[in-house]
C-alpha cells in the first residue's frame, strides 16, 4: 500500500485547510485509514480515523469539531477537514493504514505516507 498525502501549507488562526490521502496497491474493503501529527519536540499523536466499511469515525478531543475526516472510496482517498485551526495544530500530518480495529493506536497502522507540513500562524 502506498499513501500519498497533500494539501499542506500555511495558513491564519482560524483558518481552514482539507488535507488528501490517495492510496494505493493492495487495499482492502475494511480497512481502517488514519491521521496523525507531529510536532516539533513532541511525540507523534492521534489525530483522526475512518473505517472504510461503514465509515465509523472517531477523533482526538482536541480536534473534535473542528476536524472532519471523510473517505471517497471511488477515489480510494481520505481526507481531513481542518477548521478553526489554531497556531497549536501546527505539525507535520501523516496519514496511515491499517486493519478495521486500528483506532487511535499509531502502532496498529501498517503503513505511512510521508507527511505533509500545516502551519498555522497567529
Amino acid at each position: 500500500v502506498q499513501l500519498q498525502a497533500s494539501g499542506g501549507g500555511l495558513v491564519q488562526a482560524g483558518g481552514y485547510l482539507r488535507l488528501a490521502c490517495a492510496a494505493s496497491g493492495r487495499t482492502f474493503w475494511n480497512d481502517a485509514m488514519g491521521w496523525f501529527r507531529q510536532a516539533p519536540g513532541k511525540e507523534r499523536e492521534f489525530v483522526a480515523t475512518i473505517r472504510r466499511s461503514g465509515g465509523s469515525t472517531a477523533y482526538a478531543d482536541s480536534v473534535k469539531g473542528r476536524f472532519t475526516i471523510s473517505g471517497d472510496s471511488a477515489k480510494n482517498t481520505v481526507y481531513l477537514q481542518m477548521n478553526s485551526l489554531k497556531p497549536e495544530d501546527t505539525a507535520v500530518y501523516y496519514c496511515a493504514n491499517g486493519p478495521h480495529y486500528s483506532g487511535s493506536f499509531a502502532e496498529n497502522y501498517n503503513y505511512w505516507g510521508q507527511g505533509t507540513q500545516v502551519t498555522v500562524s497567529s
